[in-house]
């Protein structure tokens, strides 16, 4: 058992014994949770791979083609793991494009999005551009014969993923969508190896709880939020809505990890509960799925408080028919700081895995879907069905006014 929790355990059964000493009210009842099993409990960290330091097997050329949300700076990080060289970038704000130029200073920054697509050198473009642009972007990327990674959500309306799906069927070109909280959090990924082993036997539900934060109080310049929110952000013809929007990750880790290839849209709902200068914005949401293979369940806000010390407390629960998996993919909350926090029970035990030494597999994956024209990193019919599911889950949702 590993010192951080004898040291716990240590704690509460002080505190619950004074309790007991000063009050007097609880002789005879159990202290739950203290007397744990610690024959039951396994304490591991996640080695990384043989080939960690390996240098990527292939390399392209890729330009980024729009860069509104700072969630550009993870998909470039993704692409040059996988070996990928920056030639070029384009972005229509200002501050965003000094930002840019300021983190790559090597990278031609070009004056219009032509540039980048008439380039032939190019075979990839990246673009986290106002949602509700991406995707006729990407559209324009695949018949200049280049495929194309966009940040969630890829699309926000059903018109443009037919769109798309056209589209890739007549120029055979990839469309890629960046859901990096499964493909950029190693403990995601990390459960999704646990689930194909079948260590929790086959999955019945997913439970995705995804609270943001407004503006960011991390120390990472780079973060999406840090300063401040755009006009666009507050707009749902813009931004898609929040189920659109942040529901994006939760619906693709859905389909994902219960291997569902249907699904429908049971109930969804949104409210503007405390953003009242910002009429149209929603900040709370959830939705009820029900795939071939899996039922899902999503909560998203904007109500991460300051206190917390990131952007939010994202967590996972994978139930399964022989145990669950539990993912606490930033902060373990008043216990550490770190993320990529895996727990799972089975018949025999209780385990947590500390995550973080795990590669991130999406980059190299995803630049060898671009030379091999194969569909490893992400599979493409999964990840636009991801898309439509929440524009449906939006378009049905009860808009809900609570009482003051």
């Amino acid at each position: 058992m590993g010192q951080d929790m004898v040291a716990r355990r240590a704690f509460l059964k002080g505190a619950a014994s004074g309790m007991l000493g000063s009050a007097g009210l609880m002789v005879g009842v159990p202290a739950f949770g203290l007397d744990i099993d610690g024959s039951h409990v396994i304490h591991e960290v996640a080695e990384p791979g043989q080939d960690a330091t390996a240098t990527p097997k292939y390399s392209i050329k890729f330009a980024v083609c729009g860069m509104s949300h700072d969630h550009i700076y993870g998909m470039v990080g993704a692409i040059q793991r996988g070996g990928g060289v920056l030639v070029s970038a384009y972005g229509a704000e200002p501050d965003k494009k000094a930002a840019f130029a300021k983190k790559f200073p090597d990278v031609k920054i070009v004056a219009s999005e032509d540039e980048i697509l008439n380039d032939a050198s190019i075979q990839l473009v990246l673009s986290s551009t106002i949602p509700n642009e991406r995707a006729e972007l990407g559209v324009r990327v695949m018949r200049r014969g280049k495929d194309y990674l966009s940040d969630k959500p890829g699309a926000t309306s059903l018109a443009q993923i037919e769109e798309i799906r056209k589209t890739i069927a007549e120029t055979k070109r990839i469309y890629g969508i960046l859901y990096s909280e499964r493909f950029e959090v190693k403990a995601a990924v990390k459960a999704g190896e646990l689930v194909k082993a079948g260590a929790i036997g086959r999955v019945i539900q997913t439970i995705n709880i995804a609270p943001h934060q407004i503006v960011q109080r991390g120390v990472d310049p780079y973060a999406g939020g840090a300063g401040g929110r755009p006009d666009w952000f507050w707009e749902p013809t813009r931004y898609g809505g929040i189920l659109t929007d942040i529901g994006s990750h939760q619906v693709d880790q859905f389909l994902y990890y219960t291997g569902s290839t249907e699904a429908e849209v049971v109930a969804s709902q949104v409210a503007n509960v405390n953003h009242k200068d910002k009429p149209r914005f929603q900040d709370f949401g959830d939705m009820m799925l029900r795939g071939d293979r899996g039922f899902g369940y999503v909560r998203l806000d904007w109500f991460t408080p300051d206190g917390l010390g990131t952007w939010g407390d994202g967590r996972l629960f994978i139930l399964g028919t022989n145990g669950y998996i539990e993912v606490r993919k930033y902060v373990d909350v008043a216990r550490s700081k770190a993320g990529n926090n895996l727990f799972i029970v089975d018949k025999d035990q209780a385990r947590f895995i500390d995550c973080n030494n795990l590669d991130l597999p999406f980059g190299p994956q995803f630049v060898s879907d671009v030379v091999n024209r194969t569909h490893t990193a992400q599979d493409q019919t999964q990840a636009l069905l991801a898309a439509e599911l929440v524009v449906r889950a939006q378009m049905k949702a009860t808009k809900v006014e609570l009482k003051a």
